[in-house]
């Protein structure tokens, strides 16, 4: 015998003086409709985050950390440090960590205020979205 699944939901129907009424509906169900719609739902998620990835946002528009910056661009901490001090390079400051566009780096090597390659951001780039593919990957296991 299939166990039943029991959803709630609060109906806000009436509104007197400061005081606001609910009403509760329930609604059951047996088990196998809920994992059937559990299921469906955990597709519709799955095909939009597919598509997410397909459509991926401009590249020049991708944020990436300091770490990231240095580690594919060959530069230490201290260079990248002195850029921001400068007023040389945009970043965001997000809980002490800071982040770069893209298009800033780009810009970086193009103006040849650090020395580096167009391999080494094609190498941030792809390191950056598999870096991301796989946090992914690890939300949907938990």
């Amino acid at each position: 015998m299939e166990r039943g699944w029991k959803i709630y939901f609060l109906k806000r129907s009436n509104f007197a003086a400061n005081q606001l009424v609910s009403k509760m509906e329930i609604i059951t169900f047996e088990s196998k409709a809920y994992k059937e719609l559990d299921n469906k739902i955990t597709a519709i998620a799955d095909y939009i985050f597919n598509h997410m990835e397909a459509e991926s946002t401009n590249e020049d528009e991708i944020w990436v950390d300091s770490y990231e910056v240095c580690t594919f661009l060959k530069i230490s901490e201290k260079t990248l440090q002195r850029l921001r001090v400068a007023g040389t390079i945009a970043y965001s400051n997000i809980r002490g960590r800071y982040f770069y566009k893209i298009s800033e780096v780009k810009r970086m090597l193009e103006e040849h205020l650090i020395r580096s390659n167009k391999e080494n951001i094609q190498d941030l780039i792809t390191n950056h979205q598999l870096y991301v593919k796989e946090r992914r990957n690890l939300r949907k296991d938990k």
